[in-house]
């Protein structure tokens, strides 16, 4: 067997991954030691910019369809409601899906492998690696499937194959970090309580965490929580009635669980790799960085692990855009992973720290501060960019270039805005390159080179707005620029001095 690219793993990383390679038409296999997409809930928070990649799959309206929005978030304390935080218009004018989506990932796994069957490909299941070299030119590796081998040439392998992933160990990188001292139980339940399923429900305990997702169905729920520090059992030991115990004794609530259709309990790491690849072997998702599941950013950061390394992979094996490109996604996701981890532990720390003021405040204030805290539209512009994870930038980037003033600049995700009741998402869904020019009307805008425009025919479109009062407010800039975005809509050049020249010298750096 011959391929492009060889996944390990099928996850919603490796799912989410092949679908955006086949979007670019780069060949693939994929495989997983499963022996199909998981029955389970498991990882059920989607945030906006997973939706925004999925809107120019044509998928997001089909996720969005199965899952529930999360408008409300209750916090309880000592059995009673404390307070209340009112998410309908956090992320609003903000992007398309101003929401945190609820869905179990059983159903968005079956989605991304129904997408990508219709696009010609299927996962080869009940296949394994078994172990793998490289060179210069290749990477050769042996999977089996039951009692057969058989090895597979590949130009490049991207490990998707979680936490314990063979890949990293065979790569010699490592996992530094921490785990938790406490244990973390998950369960997928149907509760008869008095509590409706229109809001989240957040316990505020004494040293540990509990949360209430809806999801949907009647009377389903997700429960999350944190048994306290030394409890020292085996997690295999634990059974489903030691969780409900201790649900019942932190939160104080009355409820009664009626059939529990999935459980576990498990210690939580918080670590990240050395450098996201060697040679022409990548690691994405679960294999390259694991957190606690405060913020729901986990599988939403390995997606976009994959939509920032699909394109990459893309110019270069089907452009000859120069092997030195694939260096940028480490440089870029790097960091990123990095932030998160500090993110999400700070996080997990305030939400069940058993340090008193950590405590006090959680219990005592927090509650009925944080909804008027969020009435603030400044409050809203930092907080939902950072969960959402439409505030992740590559500013630092070797591929991030600024000509000129603006408030949003090189490396950013393209904002989102509307331009005559239009968003300009809608044009943005090939996947190529795209130039976006905003006129104000003034100045004619000088025509690209003919050779250019040959050279780049079918790699780079062309979109021309006027320069409305949204646009200028989003950006800062009330003349004249344009964009190159890049085919993942990041900003890779935005500059208010029309110079075809600008625009050939930041495109020759991918051929």
């Amino acid at each position: 067997m011959q391929t492009d690219v060889l996944i390990v793993g099928a996850g919603p990383t490796g799912l989410a991954l092949a679908n955006q390679l086949a979007r670019f038409g780069v060949d693939l296999v994929i495989i997983d030691h499963r022996e199909g997409t998981t029955p389970h809930s498991k990882a059920i928070g989607v945030q906006a910019r997973t939706l925004e990649i999925y809107d120019q799959m044509d998928i997001a309206e089909s996720l969005v369809s199965k899952g529930w929005h999360a408008e409300k978030v209750r916090l309880v304390g000592g059995g009673e409601i404390r307070g209340e935080i009112d998410l309908r218009s956090i992320g609003k004018g903000m992007s398309p899906f101003p929401f945190l989506l609820i869905v179990e990932q059983g159903l968005h796994e079956a989605l991304l492998y129904d997408h990508l069957k219709e696009s010609g490909r299927d996962v080869n299941w009940l296949t394994e690696l078994l172990e793998f070299s490289q060179d210069e030119a290749v990477v050769r590796a042996i999977i089996g499937a039951g009692e057969g081998r058989k090895e597979i040439t590949a130009k490049y392998l991207v490990g998707c194959d979680g936490a314990h992933s063979l890949v990293r160990h065979s790569l010699g990188l490592k996992f530094e970090g921490a785990t938790f001292e406490r244990l973390f139980y998950v369960a997928d339940v149907e509760i008869d309580w008095e509590y409706s399923h229109d809001a989240l429900h957040v316990n505020l305990g004494d040293d540990t965490l509990t949360a209430f997702f809806p999801m949907v169905g009647d009377r389903r729920w997700r429960i999350v929580g944190t048994f306290p520090e030394g409890h020292e059992k085996d997690p295999n030991d634990i059974l489903f009635e030691e969780i409900e115990h201790q649900v019942s004794l932190d939160t104080s609530l009355k409820f009664d669980i009626t059939k529990v259709n999935w459980n576990s309990v498990y210690k939580v790491h918080s670590r990240a790799v050395e450098r996201f690849s060697v040679g022409r072997c990548f690691l994405a998702g679960d294999a390259a960085h694991i957190h606690t599941p405060a913020g729901a950013q986990g599988m939403n950061t390995g997606i976009q692990d994959g939509y920032n390394l699909a394109w990459k992979l893309a110019e270069v094996m089907k452009h000859n855009a120069p092997v030195s490109l694939l260096d940028t996604y480490n440089e870029e996701r790097l960091p990123n992973a990095k932030r998160l981890l500090n993110t999400t532990d700070r996080l997990f720390d305030f939400a069940a720290s058993e340090e008193w003021l950590t405590s006090f405040l959680r219990k005592n204030v927090f509650p009925y501060v944080a909804n008027f805290a969020l009435s603030f539209e400044a409050v809203k512009r930092f907080v939902f960019p950072l969960v959402s994870q439409i505030g992740i930038s590559y500013r630092e980037s070797s591929l991030s270039e600024i000509v000129g003033s603006f408030s949003v600049t090189a490396g950013d995700r393209m904002p989102w805005i509307e331009i005559e009741g239009r968003s300009i998402y809608d044009d943005l869904h090939a996947p190529v390159f795209h130039l976006v020019v905003f006129s104000d009307g003034k100045v004619e805008i000088p025509p690209l080179p003919d050779e250019l425009i040959q050279r780049w025919n079918g790699r780079i479109d062309s979109h021309f707005y006027s320069l409305n009062d949204k646009a200028i407010e989003t950006f800062g800039c009330d003349h004249t620029f344009f964009i190159i975005l890049r085919p993942d809509n990041y900003i890779g050049l935005i500059s208010d001095q029309l110079s075809p020249e600008l625009i050939e010298n930041y495109l020759s750096r991918f051929e």
